[in-house]
């Protein structure tokens, strides 16, 4: 019936204007009025990139405010529809109010998302690194399959996977960096940054007993060329070795793995997987350039907590997230208290839910303390 849909209108049409009114239109518009003059002005395709920048910005700028009028206009729409029903009392608007309403309300979830990819790189591509902790050999087993938890992740969404650098180790691998490259590939993965912890009965141990390991996860944006990073050669030390595991006898044969170590920050990265060296000195740089982007901005903004999860110990009581096959099964994450039983499908890359529960909390202004909660036994 018509009189259905009086209430999932208005609920929408007030949670479309709540958005709105805290997207600060008035300050964006202004952004775009101010770049929009200065694309006009005489000479400002001299300077390339500069002007892809300006350009870029006033896409981004108007992506924020433009499908949230246009999403506001077809509420409208459905409710002139709605009251039109009504005061004809024509029942047969009815298919036609559900088919405007459903998309209004697919329009809204998928904004929602992006409204809270908002961030200078959130629309890059990331570099995702993890390490194996506390555990020995069952913490490399683990960082392997959290590897594939998110190459799958990635696989679901399209985006392309490839491997960086890799040291394996008995039972899985002991580090690996995977750069991820699609939309919103950082913005999305940097809710995954910080420590993940599992429990399960141990395949490696004969008395089939509990165990508890652990592996971080870092995660870096993929900087375009509009995004400069300063990096002295004076600063550098390069490194030159041969590339371990497989790839064939040329990349095992030549020293065509790099390692760059940033001196005033002591920050290393190393790049093994391509069969030339100034390929993986190509892709050590782009690493480097994403590392010092995060470590500058933290210094720029002093919100040393936003990345405290990296200087923590891989160890109890630092997790962002548990992952408990036995005795019962669970994926829960410590920060905004979400909650998957099915924890299959989770290692299966089912991971948007906790990814758009921390969004969501982030846009709130919800506290995100990672860590177990007092009493909780996972």
């Amino acid at each position: 019936m018509l009189e259905d849909f009086k209430m999932p209108i208005a609920s929408l049409k007030e949670d479309i204007l709540n958005v709105w009114g805290r997207l600060d239109v008035p300050s964006i518009e202004a952004a775009i009025s101010e770049k929009e003059a200065l694309s006009g002005e005489s000479g400002f395709w001299e300077n390339p990139a500069k002007a892809e920048k300006v350009m870029t910005d006033i896409k981004q700028l108007k992506n924020r405010i433009e499908p949230w009028r246009d999403l506001i206009a077809a509420v409208d729409d459905a409710e002139a529809l709605y009251e039109l029903g009504m005061e004809s009392g024509d029942e047969s608007l009815e298919a036609e109010l559900k088919a405007a309403y459903d998309q209004a309300q697919a329009e809204y979830d998928r904004l929602s998302i992006l409204n809270l990819l908002s961030g200078e790189v959130d629309r890059n591509g990331a570099f995702l690194t993890i390490h194996a902790g506390a555990g020995g050999t069952e913490a490399c087993d683990w960082a392997q399959m959290l590897c594939r938890m998110y190459v799958r992740w990635a696989e679901r969404r399209g985006f392309k996977v490839e491997t960086v650098d890799m040291l394996e180790a008995e039972g899985g691998i002991k580090s690996v960096t995977l750069q991820i490259s699609g939309e919103y590939a950082y913005g999305y993965l940097k809710s995954e940054a910080g420590i993940h912890r599992l429990v399960r009965i141990s395949p490696f141990d004969s008395n089939a007993r509990r165990h508890t390991s652990f592996s971080s996860v870092y995660v870096f944006p993929v900087l375009d060329d509009t995004i400069e990073v300063d990096i002295r050669p004076e600063d550098l030390r390069v490194d030159t070795y041969r590339a371990g595991g497989a790839g064939g006898q040329h990349v095992n044969k030549t020293d065509s793995a790099v390692r760059f170590t940033h001196l005033p920050t002591g920050i290393v990265v190393a790049c093994q997987t391509e069969r030339s060296q100034t390929m993986n000195r190509a892709t050590a740089m782009s690493m480097l350039r994403a590392r010092l982007y995060e470590y500058y901005r933290e210094q720029k903004e002093k919100e040393n907590a936003k990345f405290a999860s990296e200087k923590k110990d891989i160890s109890w009581g630092n997790q962002i997230r548990s992952y408990v096959f036995q005795p019962y099964t669970m994926v829960k994450d410590h920060r905004t208290k979400h909650e998957i039983g099915n924890i299959q499908s989770v290692m299966d890359g089912a991971i948007d839910p906790f990814i758009e529960a921390f969004l969501a909390a982030q846009w709130k202004g919800q506290p995100l303390d990672s860590g177990p909660d007092a009493g909780d036994d996972i």
